[in-house]
């Protein structure tokens, strides 16, 4: 009887999950509530986050682990150091910095935009006819 109701349990949980578009979290790399936690601790108070995107956060930071595993592990050395991993991570972390760049590119473009308006009402000004 246990053993019947529990399944029904299982399969009631499948099904709502199936329903709502959720993973089941025993497919999940980490735990649900770790990376709920964490995504709240970013978002604004009161921000729903939805399920979907609750078990894709989950899913994509697996994958981000197993990449930089796979990454460590290509050295020929039977341990992984501190070196290691900062050059694994080397490219994510270089993703920052890359925006800032491109941040101040488009404000130096912007005031050489500027300058160039300024250079044509000058022109424009002067050779009136």
């Amino acid at each position: 009887m246990a053993d019947e109701e529990k399944m029904d349990v299982q399969e009631t949980e499948t099904t709502v999950t199936d329903e709502e578009g959720t993973i089941e979290e025993s497919k999940l790399p980490f735990p649900r509530a770790t990376v709920t936690n964490m995504m709240r601790q970013y978002l604004d108070d009161g921000k729903q986050i939805k399920g979907q995107v609750k078990d894709e956060m989950n899913i994509w930071l697996g994958k981000m682990v197993e990449r930089i595993a796979k990454k460590m592990n290509a050295h020929p050395y039977t341990y992984v150091d501190y070196g290691m991993f900062k050059e694994a991570i080397e490219p994510y972390e270089k993703i920052q910095d890359v925006e800032q760049e491109k941040e101040h590119i488009i404000k130096q473009l912007e005031a050489v935009k500027s300058a160039c308006d300024v250079l044509i009402r000058e022109v424009d000004r002067k050779f009136q006819l």
